[in-house]
């Protein structure tokens, strides 16, 4: 078998979500897959394997330290960086497919940067009273700087507040524990100037009940984006910033085509390649 080390959403050397993608694990059944993933202690490590539908390229499963994924968003764009460094040949020169378990996810390859379709949301619409009580508390920020809050599920069941500016989303100050799953995010305006147009922060609970910031998520940024775009707060493109509150400093450009379909891209670089796991 063979790990290989990516940083997915950077801005520069090492500013991005880490990502570990195991390459020839075949032979690992999930509870392998699921103890290796915790020992890695990144906030998800994939298994690339042979695919199942004659439309994808690869498949993958996608793991973090509490469970399996469906879908995730940083995951995806570094696991097909992988296997596009490691000699894979799409079947349509540019165009990656994935086969993960929501289905086949296509994945664009724009110079040196990669772009996901956002897949569809599995869960929308406004939380119930309780809900948003509970995001709040977890998120740690006044209510009065809630503009909405909303269901964004898209894999990870995250339970997004939109806030009145990024000063808010930066200043949050999350619990130190919350019942598992817990997935919050948040989303607020930049200033003009500010490098970005949103800034986001994500919440989710280990395997402990532990709330851990992630650094760069896809999955959340794929979800606000389609609810960004849906309420006509951008048009077109934006670019979201995420991290910096993790020591990070990831980018994210969010585009959505004329046809309505809403794209995640971001640079990917390859940390270490090759490196052999007993």
């Amino acid at each position: 078998m063979l790990l290989e080390l990516v940083d997915v959403f950077a801005s520069g050397p090492l500013s991005g979500n880490p990502l570990a993608v195991v390459r020839g694990g075949e032979a690992l059944d999930t509870p392998a897959m699921l103890a290796l993933t915790q020992w890695l202690g990144f906030s998800e490590t994939t298994f690339l394997l042979p695919p199942t539908d004659p439309g994808a390229d690869y498949r993958v499963r996608i793991f973090y330290p509490a469970g399996e994924l469906p879908f995730a968003g940083h995951p995806t764009l570094g696991s097909a960086q992988a296997w596009l460094m490691a000699g894979g040949v799409p079947r349509t020169p540019g165009r990656v497919v994935q086969e993960c378990g929501v289905g086949l996810v296509e994945v664009r390859v724009d110079d040196d940067a990669l772009a996901f379709r956002a897949p569809p949301l599995l869960r929308g619409g406004p939380l119930t009273a309780a809900e948003r009580a509970e995001a709040i508390r977890v998120a740690g920020i006044p209510e009065s700087a809630v503009v909405e809050a909303i269901h964004a599920c898209n894999g990870p069941g995250w339970r997004l507040l939109r806030l009145e500016s990024a000063e808010q989303v930066l200043a949050a100050r999350p619990v130190a524990e919350a019942p598992v799953p817990t997935d919050v995010g948040l989303i607020g305006p930049c200033l003009p100037g500010a490098g970005a147009d949103f800034e986001l922060r994500a919440f989710f609970s280990n395997p402990q009940g532990k709330i851990v910031e992630d650094p760069v998520t896809g999955s959340l940024n794929a979800a606000a984006a389609q609810v960004i775009f849906a309420q006509g707060l951008a048009k077109g493109r934006y670019v979201a910033a995420q991290g910096r509150c993790t020591g990070a400093d990831g980018r994210v450009e969010l585009t959505q085509d004329a046809d309505g379909a809403v794209w995640v891209a971001g640079r990917v670089r390859m940390v270490s390649q090759g490196g052999h796991l007993a």
